[in-house]
């Protein structure tokens, strides 16, 4: 590739190849979203080189940045410069620092000192206000310390604890206000930690396009002087196959912990109080997790771009944690590369190191931003997880309770009241079996957060302070059979032995799916998840209670209604932020359900949407409103079951099948609907005529079918086209929303045309959905003229599906395809201007069959014979 340079509006984009018109707008748009520290919605079709222009338009903007900089350092150096900026004339650097975001600035000439001075002050107050919280707890906890003390507490009085189980007594817990109370906000915390420079976050969905992101940049001209570190998680960066060979991640969580606690402990330990078999007993560190080591791989990392599998090979050659080395190259890298839920959850960001502070993130597959955010916060328990979690403890606290110290003892008969309240508020009893209770009453019920705390009399408990975070990193994991691991923990004994009807005696043979399949967790795990829900807002979020006959399949679910309350602290933090995607339409769900409820004003939300760059020719998008007997096409819930309905479609099919060569998609609502059609077509006959012209394939269910059913899917459409005959191609029968709708790639022959059949609405009876609706009917302005807010989020949850599932066949400049869309609601303007706009623009309504059709036979035709037009 020759390396060009491209200039547009002033701004150099070096680039491997002179691009697109659409990428010189893309670049020139991205960089002043950066510059003026706004928030860009960028809509760019697959097969516009979206990756690149973000790189090279990005990566243009911070070497310009990191310029700027070197001379305004260089400028404040210089005899007789005002260091305090009260200057008059100041570039243009100076109100866009990387320290401060455009709405965090100080005023002018205002000292570094004054504003600690307020900081502290603030500070001060907040800890005079824990103080004065701590008053009832301190009469609760002295009460227990009497009662410990009347037991008889003394050491000459507790039973001789068995080898290894002095790890199980937990050390005085304190939570995250205490600590910050007892430590003071006057310490000086100067421990040397590395400054972060200014640098620019990518995420997106998947480890894969996160590895094709890397690739793009390596090949780009900033492949050569970016320093850049991919992120992941252990069970994607450990390299101890001891541990990794755990399988599931809370697993190789919990082991890796462990390890490092073990060391920590061995190092800290006074040996000489110790008796020499206790010594001997200590876990051996990871050997892997060595600092000299980790900082050199640190080193390596940043000096060459390495993708994941790169970075766990140079780990393993220098007997170094690349899960850890990578987080230590954070501060001084240009470019973090990392999956987009280690960036949006709060806690998992403050774990990696991850500082967003006038930093800049770019999303990108951020079409189901919102759902991710939604996921992410939402949290489901059982009542056998709920009845679990409290037997353990109980035994817990039975075997160890004279040993805690009293507030230890104090927070776990807090949970365990909790756990038992929660059991109830589902119509269970804590002491029973969950699997043999039968409830009385069965059905969904939603509830407020408050209503549900106070109708489970926990109200007046704390719920910021009752965290099982120092139990569960700790002792979370839970190993049901020796097979997997020869020694275990303690404490995993421990919790083994609370397995009711599990003894080596019934250990029976196990399929190899199963034996394979990950292990599960402790049930302590959920549990603090959904405290850790408990603890939003009241009008942010809701509390779905699911009663299924029996109490160990019923469950209480938190569901987050406001996810921007989460993403609030992003954009407070980040000095821009660019949400991107291949098709973001309709864009008014993140201004409006996200931006907007986060805060930003209006003025600050940049869009920018661009063509595609395939000749108009190329695409042939077309709403068919009736069929060729006349039947008109409305797949509503009550009419798409009808046999005629399903008779229509597969005539409509058949005569696309007639003259589309290769590979023909056709997208169902759902699983159950593309099961009727096929066994009715079956029935009637249809099946077969299909299969004159095209070989018939379905989308499995299960997700490790997928790829087996994609390869004999592309051999047949090949072999087709090399032997001839009759059979043509082959048709693909799969679902919206399911395994083939995202991230798979139908390019050429493969996708020829792409049938959607109906509107693929969200199920409206969903009580989630119901209350989602409820939620912004309530908290989102009506435009005048316009649908209610939660009508508009149903009609755009079926838009971004079709989106998503239509954008599967152009995937390059010269690939080429019809979109057919059956529905004569797809023909309404307002659906119409949901479409991408390179769709929409092109789009073609036939309000019958016949012109439709005599549009897709020419185009195939010409597309076919391009030499023999006229």
């Amino acid at each position: 590739m020759t390396n060009k340079t491209q200039e547009v509006v002033g701004i150099h984009f070096p680039f491997p190849f002179p691009p697109y018109p659409i990428q010189k707008d893309f670049m020139a748009e991205l960089y002043q979203v950066l510059e003026a520290g706004k928030i860009g919605i960028f809509e760019s079709p697959t097969g516009t080189g979206k990756s690149l222009s973000l790189i090279c338009g990005a990566l243009s903007w911070l070497r310009d940045f990191e310029q700027k900089k070197q001379q305004e350092e260089a400028r404040l150096l210089e005899p007789g410069a005002d260091p305090l900026g009260g200057g008059k004339d100041q570039p243009p650097f100076s109100s866009t620092s990387c320290q401060e975001p455009p709405d965090t600035l100080r005023p002018a000439g205002e000292p570094d000192w004054v504003t600690q001075f307020v900081q502290k002050k603030e500070e001060r107050d907040l800890v005079e206000r824990l103080k004065r919280q701590e008053e009832e707890e301190t009469e609760s906890l002295l009460r227990l310390s009497r009662e410990m003390l009347a037991a008889g507490t003394e050491a000459e009085q507790l039973e001789q604890l068995e080898s290894g189980e002095e790890e199980l007594v937990l050390a005085e817990y304190e939570s995250d206000e205490e600590k910050r109370t007892a430590r003071g906000v006057d310490e000086d915390e100067d421990d040397l930690e590395e400054e972060h420079i200014t640098k620019i976050y990518y995420c997106s969905r998947t480890h894969s396009q996160l590895a094709q992101f890397v690739h793009e940049v390596q090949k780009s001209p900033f492949g050569k002087e970016t320093r850049l570190v991919s992120l992941g998680s252990r069970q994607n960066l450990c390299v101890n196959e001891d541990v990794k060979n755990l399988g599931s991640v809370q697993l190789i969580n919990d082991r890796c912990m462990e390890i490092q606690r073990s060391k920590h402990e061995k190092k800290n330990r006074a040996e000489e109080d110790k008796p020499k078999k206790r010594r001997q007993e200590t876990k051996a560190a990871c050997p892997f997790y060595n600092h000299e080591q980790m900082q050199l791989l640190r080193d390596e990392i940043l000096v060459e771009v390495k993708d994941m599998e790169q970075l766990v090979t140079l780990g393993k050659e220098a007997w170094a944690c690349p899960y850890y080395g990578s987080r230590f190259a954070i501060p001084a890298a240009q470019l973090v590369v990392l999956p987009y839920p280690m960036l949006l959850h709060a806690a998992t960001r403050e774990a990696a190191g991850i500082r967003l502070q006038g930093q800049v993130v770019i999303i990108d597959e951020a079409h189901n931003l919102i759902d991710t955010i939604t996921g992410i916060y939402s949290t489901e328990v059982t009542g056998s997880q709920l009845c679990q979690a409290h037997s353990q403890l109980l035994q817990y606290m039975e075997r160890y309770g004279k040993r805690l110290k009293a507030k230890n003892l104090m927070y776990i008969k807090q949970i365990l009241y909790l756990l038992e309240k929660f059991v109830a508020m589902l119509g269970g009893n804590i002491k029973q079996n969950p699997n043999t209770q039968n409830l009385s009453k069965t059905g969904t019920e939603l509830k407020t957060i408050n209503d549900f705390l106070f109708q489970s009399q926990v109200d007046n408990i704390n719920l910021f302070k009752v965290k099982l975070f120092g139990f569960t990193e700790r002792y979370g994991a839970v190993l049901p059979s020796s097979q997997f691991q020869p020694k275990l923990t303690g404490f995993q004994h421990f919790l083994k032995s609370l397995q009711p009807g599990v003894t080596e005696a019934s250990a029976t043979p196990v399929e190899e799916d199963e034996a394979r399949a990950p292990r599960p967790t402790s049930p302590l795990m959920h549990i603090e998840g959904f405290l850790a829900a408990l603890t939003t807002a009241n009008q942010d979020g809701r509390v779905i209670l699911s009663r299924q006959g029996s109490l160990s399949q019923s469950s209480l679910k938190f569901l987050l209604l406001n996810p921007a309350v989460h993403f609030a602290q992003v954009v407070k933090e980040c000095r821009a932020i660019v949400i991107a995607g291949g098709t973001m339409q309709p864009v008014s769900d993140f201004r409006e359900q996200l931006l907007a409820c986060a805060g930003v004003e209006a003025e600050r939300v940049v869009e920018f949407s661009c063509g595609h760059v395939i000749p108009p020719d190329n695409i042939l998008p077309l709403v068919i409103c009736s069929g060729p007997s006349n039947q008109q096409l409305e797949f509503t819930y009550q009419k798409r079951e009808l046999p005629q309905m399903m008779d229509e479609t597969g005539r409509i099919l058949c005569n696309l099948c007639n003259v589309v060569p290769g590979g023909v998609v056709c997208f169902f609502p759902s699983y159950e609907y593309q099961r009727q059609v096929h066994a009715h077509w079956d029935k009637s006959g249809l099946l077969a005529r299909l299969a004159v012209r095209k070989k018939i394939f379905q989308e499995p269910k299960r997700a490790s079918q997928v790829e087996q059913v994609l390869m004999a899917y592309s051999k047949c459409i090949t072999s087709c086209g090399q032997v001839g005959g009759t059979v043509t191609g082959a048709l693909l029968l799969s679902v919206v929303g399911g395994k083939m709708s995202e991230g798979i790639n139908f390019s050429d022959d493969l996708g020829r045309c792409v049938v959607m059949v109906g509107m693929p609405y969200p199920n409206i009876r969903s009580p989630e959905l119901q209350e989602k609706m409820a939620y912004l009917d309530q908290t989102l302005p009506r435009a005048p003229g316009q649908a209610l807010p939660g009508k508009a989020l149903v009609e755009n949850l079926c838009m971004k599906a079709v989106n998503q599932s239509i954008g599967r066949a152009i995937r390059h400049q010269r690939d080429f395809a019809s979109i057919v869309l059956l529905d004569q609601r797809y023909a309404r303007p307002s659906t119409l201007a949901k479409l991408p706009a390179w769709i929409r623009d092109r789009v073609e309504v036939k309000a019958t069959f016949g012109p439709a059709f005599a549009a897709m036979r020419k185009v195939s035709f010409l597309l076919l014979f391009p030499v023999s037009t006229v």
